[in-house]
């Protein structure tokens, strides 16, 4: 009996570890990203989302934001985004307008949220 309490026990103590490890890694990657505040830079083209079709189709009205962490490269191109949050199906509208926006050129990358507002029309 001793033998299987101790297999428990150490099981326990696993998961128990996995699971404030992996608790660990989400609160210490989070505040980064939301440390980031709006982005400063330049637009020079930015293109509105448009409301997604299947939503309009389906009758159905999500409305929302979609906030997205931007990294402008230096050329003012988006080199890299994350998505911060937003109802899924205006998540693929707001990144798909969000790929054709360019920014002014700058000496240095630049990081920062953009927020799409989604209304239904």
């Amino acid at each position: 009996m001793s033998g299987r309490g101790w297999r428990w026990c150490r099981m326990s103590r696993r998961q128990a570890l996995c699971k404030m490890a992996v608790a660990a890694a989400l609160f210490l990657s989070l505040p980064a990203a939301d440390a980031q505040g709006p982005l400063t830079r330049k637009v020079i083209t930015k293109v509105a989302p448009d409301y997604p079709e299947l939503a309009r189709q389906a009758n159905i009205n999500i409305t929302g934001k979609v906030r997205v962490l931007v990294v402008v490269a230096r050329n003012g191109t988006i080199r890299d985004s994350k998505v911060l949050g937003g109802h899924p199906l205006l998540v693929s509208a707001a990144m798909k307008a969000l790929k054709q926006w360019k920014f002014e050129a700058a000496d240095e990358e630049t990081t920062g949220t953009v927020e799409f507002d989604f209304k239904p029309k």
